[in-house]
């Protein structure tokens, strides 16, 4: 089987589980950690991921967050001026970008249904100019159903911590992952 196979397999036994609801939001959110070459193969099984969750009696959304960036950046009053000079692009200013991401993100999931999976695909997109930490703890409150985080990245069991296309120091997160190796061992 491949590496794609098999993560769509421990997503659909994570999904038959029973869901908890006196839990917090952030142990609502369920991240699918694959190696971040994966990211076309992962993009190409959403049809069969969505077949899994609708299957299961769940509803399914899909949030894509990956031209985001571009869409705000081109509609800033400045955009003219980032494009000449990226280095231009402050801390500020890409904290103004964040808070739009975030009312999106929390937007959608807001309007979800509760036994909705909101599939978050796109992710990686935000990097190098904001930290997933910081937008998935920013929407966590938010979540009634399941957030399902595609994230190209590296998780460590260990210390539970996330790496964001390998990229960042990890940040510890109390979110479930959807791994197929965590039942072998």
């Amino acid at each position: 089987m491949s590496r794609v196979s098999d993560l769509i397999d421990a997503y659909k036994a994570e999904l038959s589980l029973a869901w908890k609801d006196n839990i917090s939001g952030g142990e609502r959110v369920w991240m699918l950690v694959y190696p971040p070459d994966l990211e076309r193969q992962m993009r190409h099984a959403l049809p069969s991921i969505e077949l899994a969750t609708t299957q299961a009696g769940r509803v399914w959304v899909v949030l894509d967050v990956t031209d985001d960036f571009g869409r705000w950046l081109s509609a800033h009053r400045h955009a003219q001026a980032f494009y000449e000079e990226p280095s231009d692009l402050t801390q500020s200013i890409l904290d103004q970008f964040e808070k739009t991401l975030v009312a999106r993100i929390r937007g959608a999931l807001e309007g979800a249904p509760e036994n909705a999976v909101v599939a978050l695909v796109g992710i990686g997109a935000i990097f190098p100019f904001l930290r997933a930490s910081s937008v998935i703890k920013s929407i966590d409150s938010a979540v009634t159903g399941r957030l399902l985080v595609f994230f190209p990245g590296l998780h460590d069991p260990e210390t539970h911590s996330f790496r964001l296309l390998d990229a960042r120091d990890g940040f510890n997160y109390r979110a479930r992952v959807i791994d197929p190796q965590k039942d072998i061992a």
